[in-house]
């Protein structure tokens, strides 16, 4: 570790003017040049030279996302990564991670709702032994029995320490009253339950099923050349070859008509509360429209209604924002805030109040221009460092965007109208067909399931 500390330390001084330039003068959006190029084992491949720095990041995304966890076993998907990433067969966990340690390189993987991601940063001069170390464990894991039931007991424990939150509790019981037994009907990480009973082959036998090169995209941004890198590619991370099937988007369960209301009693202060239906996925055509309409009405922060009307106006909310989660099939819209357990009435019908308002009547020009201005704004911010470029090119891939999209975005949104928002809030908003999920202490909140029914009807 003190090795790695110094290398570190050298390269930050060696750099220090580099990376002052990039403090000042984050890298614009325009200046992302993608190659795109398939690999022989299928795999499509995206480099993006930068230069100014002598670092590489690699990001794999294998279609492995916990989308693909059977019926049953919950968390599976998220349980494999974390033991593939626990050495290879001929290299224990304690070795791979001090070779890691000693190259100050960072090595991680982890699984998503649709995709798990593989994926190291390092300095040049180590490019090719940290990928050697990645492609071994993607193609040769070790998937020891002592290291599976470890990650499993570790899994087990984090799950039961996050169940004592009550978002996080009141964020699992949406998932599942919103889309069931279905592939995003519960938290990637599974339950404690659920974990707890997966095998050490239910891991093996996701590994072989899912971590398939063919189906993988590959993002590869920093000091390279894309030439030399699909050359290193093709030498170092040849397999598992074959692809993973494609899947059609799942169908959720129909919410009955109505405002339908979960209700779950915690001791706590603030009730939590979630608001929301199912949303867009990624490619819909009207996605950005969408972020215009979500950072006017609780995704813009103190910019928003929901922050303007429930927390600074009526005081009722310490903090509130909604979200369209759009994943590779329709995601989860919810508002999420937390109010006092008194407050609760109140807060929920300001939501849903705001909720039809932003769906009868156009939005202002003003809000029309301070949702434009920062989605464009600070859409170059989300590309000053390698990692999020990585990211970034294989969302690029994933969702057919088109590898002029940060070219293109600024006038995405930009062509958005007063009427698309408000089409747009018509169209995908549904404040008399929600699911609300309330933890609270429900003495204390006594929800008013009539008031506010009548309230999401507009009645």
């Amino acid at each position: 570790m003190r090795r790695a500390r110094a290398l570190i330390l050298q390269i930050l001084a060696a750099c220090a003017v580099a990376f002052a330039a990039i403090a000042v003068a984050p890298v614009s959006a325009r200046a992302l040049d993608i190659k795109r190029m398939k690999l022989s084992n299928g795999a499509v491949l995206l480099v993006a030279e930068e230069h100014q720095l002598p670092m590489v990041t690699f990001s794999i995304a294998l279609d492995a996302g916990s989308r693909h966890d059977p019926s049953g076993k919950a968390g599976l998907a998220a349980l494999t990564a974390r033991c593939v990433n626990q050495g290879t067969k001929d290299l224990s966990s304690e070795k791979f991670n001090e070779k890691i340690d000693f190259m100050g390189s960072s090595l991680s993987l982890s699984a998503g709702h649709d995709y798990a991601v593989a994926g190291f940063t390092s300095l040049k001069k180590y490019e090719k032994d940290t990928l050697a170390l990645m492609a071994g464990i993607l193609s040769d894991p070790g998937l020891r029995d002592a290291d599976i039931e470890r990650k499993r007991a570790e899994q087990v424990a984090g799950i039961k320490a996050a169940e004592e939150e009550p978002g996080y509790v009141a964020g699992v019981a949406f998932a599942k009253e919103l889309f069931g037994d279905t592939a995003y009907g519960h938290p990637v990480t599974g339950t404690a339950e659920s974990v707890a009973h997966l095998t050490p082959d239910d891991v093996r036998k996701f590994y072989q099923d899912y971590y398939k090169l063919g189906s993988a995209v590959i993002a590869v941004v920093g000091d390279v050349q894309a030439d030399e890198v699909k050359a290193l590619l093709e030498k170092e991370l040849p397999g598992p070859k074959g692809t993973v099937t494609a899947e059609t988007a799942p169908t959720p369960p129909a919410l009955p008509k109505g405002l339908n209301i979960k209700l779950i009693d915690r001791n706590v202060q603030q009730a939590n509360i979630m608001l929301g239906f199912v949303g867009i996925s990624r490619t819909n055509p009207d996605y950005y429209k969408v972020q215009v309409l979500n950072y006017i009405f609780g995704g813009g922060m103190f910019a928003s209604r929901l922050m303007k009307v429930v927390r600074s106006k009526a005081g009722l909310a310490y903090s509130i924002s909604s979200l369209f989660d759009a994943r590779l099939f329709p995601g989860p819209f919810a508002v999420v805030l937390q109010t006092k357990n008194q407050s609760a009435n109140e807060a929920i019908k300001l939501v849903l109040q705001q909720m039809r308002e932003i769906q009868e009547n156009p939005v202002s020009d003003a809000e029309l221009a301070s949702a434009k201005k920062f989605l464009i704004g600070s859409f170059p911010l989300k590309l000053d460092r390698q990692s999020q470029i990585a990211s970034f090119m294989l969302d690029v891939e994933i969702f057919n965007l088109g590898l002029d999209y940060a070219d293109r975005y600024p006038s995405l949104i930009e062509s958005v109208t007063k009427q698309d928002v408000l089409d747009a809030a018509r169209k995908y908003l549904h404040p008399d067909d929600a699911l609300l999920v309330a933890v609270a202490n429900q003495r204390e909140a006594a929800i008013d399931k009539p008031m506010l029914a009548r309230t999401a009807t507009g009645h």
